[in-house]
């Protein structure tokens, strides 16, 4: 299956950083089986909207990492909005709650999830550690959210009683 992790950036985009945070959730999907397409953009919300539907026309999923704060860049949320067809409020209020139990930065967190034609969208923070923490909170719903977008038979396995 597909994914994309789109980086939102000015620093990766000049070269200027590291994209530390989209390696590793591309490392995190490649350990679950999905082939990843990558792409760094700037913090512009028009350079984003366009690169988030490029990427939904090809992928089942498209991660965001970065410009989910409150900073006057961070632009993804916006962004993001733009292009989403549906929304998916339980999984940014899932990130933020298992965010805030770790960290109180985790309050400021900004981002959005949503659906695209058949294809999930969700905004991570910028850090490793937010996106890396966020991919465990979205990881066990991920195989079961794609099956629904792509109107596959789905069976619900009960988690807890």
């Amino acid at each position: 299956m597909r994914a994309a992790v789109l980086t939102i950036s000015d620093r990766v985009s000049r070269g200027a950083a590291e994209d530390t945070s989209g390696e590793l959730i591309d490392e995190l999907l490649r350990g679950d089986g999905y082939d990843v397409e990558r792409r760094v953009v700037p913090d512009e919300a028009d350079q984003i909207t366009a690169a988030i539907a490029e990427l939904a026309g090809r992928a089942a999923v498209v991660l965001t990492t970065g410009g989910t704060g409150l900073g006057p860049r961070d632009v993804t949320p916006e962004a993001t909005r733009s292009v989403l067809e549906r929304d998916a409020p339980g999984i940014p209020e899932a990130l933020r709650a298992d965010s805030i139990r770790k960290t109180p930065h985790g309050l400021l967190s900004r981002g959005v999830a949503g659906v695209v034609g058949q294809t999930l969208v969700v905004n991570l923070p910028g850090s490793p550690g937010g996106c890396r923490d966020g991919y465990a909170v979205l990881q066990p719903a991920l195989g079961h959210a794609l099956s629904l977008l792509a109107d596959e038979p789905t069976q619900h396995a009960q988690t807890s009683s």
